[in-house]
């Protein structure tokens, strides 16, 4: 059960944060805390001992700590800084958490270039009636949790929880 779960909650809290961010263009608090949340109650039952505990904290912290300088130079939005922070904490301080933070930069440059080039086309998308989010056509912004969600996924079979997961599966 503790398995299905762990493989479950993580991809569903990604995905809810990036329809929620493209429909708003915000992350509910919500999601961050139930990832973060997820993580503290799971790692006890895939037998995770406290040192590797600790090192997923301080992946966290790590992320948190770079997201906070980004957020204080108005560079990322705070939902998009807890929610990486909170999936941060499901890689660890390690290679699957420079893989995760990897394709999250990939995906995000991706999906930058994919709005704004929407975006030089609103005309033409608002003029033949393709119903597209504000978010996308107007906004200034980019809905960065998209870029998240689709890092994490992409990223998350390295993470230790689902590698963990699968392990207790078989």
């Amino acid at each position: 059960m503790t398995s299905s779960v762990i493989i479950t909650i993580f991809p569903m809290c990604l995905a809810f944060a990036a329809v929620m961010d493209t429909l708003t263009m915000t992350i509910p608090n919500r999601i961050s805390a139930i990832l973060l949340l997820s993580f503290l109650a799971l790692a006890p039952f895939i037998g995770m001992d406290w040192q590797t505990f600790g090192y997923h904290l301080l992946g966290g912290a790590v992320v948190f700590a770079s997201c906070f300088f980004f957020f204080a130079l108005n560079v990322m939005g705070g939902g998009d800084a807890k929610l990486l922070t909170a999936a941060a904490v499901w890689f660890g301080f390690g290679e699957p958490l420079v893989e995760f933070i990897g394709y999250v930069g990939i995906m995000g440059g991706l999906l930058t270039a994919a709005i704004l080039m929407v975006r030089m086309q609103s005309d033409v998308i608002t003029t033949i009636g393709l119903r597209v989010p504000d978010s996308l056509l107007v906004a200034k912004k980019i809905p960065y949790g998209i870029a998240i969600a689709a890092g994490g996924f992409i990223a998350f079979p390295s993470s230790p929880l689902f590698i963990a997961a699968l392990q207790n599966l078989k």
